[in-house]
């Protein structure tokens, strides 16, 4: 295949094989967020680049190197979005969804673009679930947020997952240890990276977060944040490691933790896993109390988190956690012959209409072809539909998996012998058609008797 038309590098397809895996991750997410309150929101895939300045920060690494800008035909600067949060606070001041009462709580699921180096776990597409809430300033909140985090993981099984957790303080207790930290690196500024030395300056604390190995060796004695605390975001982290105590939610004080977004106050957390390597934070987030009122809203306390989709896989993968994959095709119909085509066709629109899988052939093959793609297909159940068939007006439905074979009529009862059929087989349970009413009021494709 001619390069030009491969998939831009950093970005993959996600094959049939592989979405319903990513189908039923998102939907134990979506689950468990509504259990949580939270209810989800849509918002565009790019946005004015002035958002991201203003709320990621300009000396962060996405926005210093990382993100798709350019400019559109109205000569505009837009960026693709490189995370969630900025969007989904802007639609709630455009929106002016606060008005609805506080908290409120959102989700997304959503693609992200940063241009960067890619490795397993780090793409210029990836996907991320990511939760918001509005309006909570409470240290419970907190706790909370980090309650539901740890219930998808819980879900999905996965285990050897890592709490940490720190407080990074407020604006008020943050200038003295920002007077304290870059008081200590100005001993070593030679050394710094030449991104660091233009964030000594403005902000000193992202220099922690720098993954240059010489920024790394620099700052592990630097002074931390935890020791300059005012007293209120002192109360405030204390409170919060009593709520994740109190729900048994096992966690460690990290005092390295900073996060890699400028908006961030007080609480900051991360779920890190062992089975990633260098690529081990599956789940970030914390408090950004400031951030709604920096891009021109009211002062309103807030705080989410975000978890990537394709860090998470590569966990339940590395643990051998598999997910059950749903049949692709519950019943295959195959027809011999054009009348038996027709009937076939119809009875596939009327299993469809009850909400089960159905297939009938739709590319002329013979017998032998249509059954060994039923084969391929995975599907649970055939019935071969030919001119005997239709003339007695019953046919045989055959288990693909033990080779049972039992009469059903292809008269006004075949939908209820059929769900009765596959119901009674253990296997199939989880096929979704256990109990399921069938309502014939309008199917009108068998012939009425006299």
């Amino acid at each position: 295949m001619a390069a030009n038309i491969q998939a831009p590098k950093g970005t993959r397809d996600i094959l049939p094989k592989d979405s319903g895996a990513w189908q039923l991750v998102e939907d134990i997410m979506r689950d468990e967020a509504s259990v949580h309150g939270f209810e989800e929101i849509r918002t565009p895939v790019f946005e004015r680049t002035e958002l991201f300045e203003r709320s990621v920060g300009d000396t962060t690494d996405v926005v210093q190197k990382e993100m798709y800008t350019f400019l559109d035909k109205g000569n505009r600067s837009i960026s693709l979005r490189p995370e969630g949060t900025a969007g989904v606070v802007r639609a709630v001041l455009e929106h002016a969804l606060m008005n609805d009462g506080a908290p409120q709580k959102l989700y997304y699921l959503i693609p992200c673009y940063r241009y960067e180096n890619t490795q397993e776990g780090r793409q210029r597409e990836f996907h991320q679930f990511g939760c918001e809430a509005f309006g909570a300033a409470a240290p419970v909140a907190d706790a909370a947020l980090i309650a539901l985090a740890h219930s998808i993981f819980e879900r999905l099984g996965i285990r050897n997952l890592s709490l940490e957790i720190n407080s990074i303080g407020c604006p008020k207790c943050r200038g003295e240890y920002h007077a304290a930290l870059k008081a200590f690196l100005e001993a070593s500024k030679g050394e710094l990276c030449g991104t660091c030395l233009t964030r000594l300056e403005k902000n000193p604390m992202r220099i922690l977060d720098c993954k240059t190995p010489s920024c790394g060796e620099i700052t592990q004695n630097a002074p931390v944040m935890k020791d300059y605390l005012c007293s209120e975001c002192a109360e405030h982290f204390t409170a919060v490691q009593e709520y994740l105590d109190a729900a048994e939610i096992a966690y460690t004080v990290n005092p390295r933790i900073v996060r890699g977004l400028d908006y961030y106050t007080r609480t900051v957390f991360e779920f890190i896993s062992n089975d990633l390597g260098a690529q081990s934070t599956v789940c970030g987030g914390g408090r950004y109390d400031g951030l709604v009122k920096q891009m021109g809203g009211a002062q309103t306390p807030a705080l989410g988190f975000a978890m990537g989709m394709e860090r998470l896989l590569l966990v339940m993968q590395a643990q051998n956690i598999t997910l059950p994959r749903p049949p692709v095709c519950e019943l295959y119909i195959a027809p011999l012959g054009r009348q038996a085509q027709v009937k076939a066709f119809a009875f596939t629109n009327l299993l469809h209409q009850a909400g089960i899988k159905a297939e009938c052939d739709l590319c002329d093959r013979s017998l032998k072809a249509q059954m060994k793609y039923a084969d391929k297909i995975g599907a649970v159940f055939t019935m071969v539909l030919g001119d005997e068939e239709l003339k007695q007006n019953c046919a045989e439905l055959k288990h693909m998996q033990t080779g049972e074979k039992t009469s059903i009529s292809l008269g006004e009862g075949f939908l209820t012998e059929f769900v009765a059929v596959a119901t009674q087989t253990e296997d199939n349970a989880a096929m979704g058609l256990d109990g399921l009413t069938v309502d014939f009021e309008g199917f009108e494709i068998f012939e009425k008797e006299d």
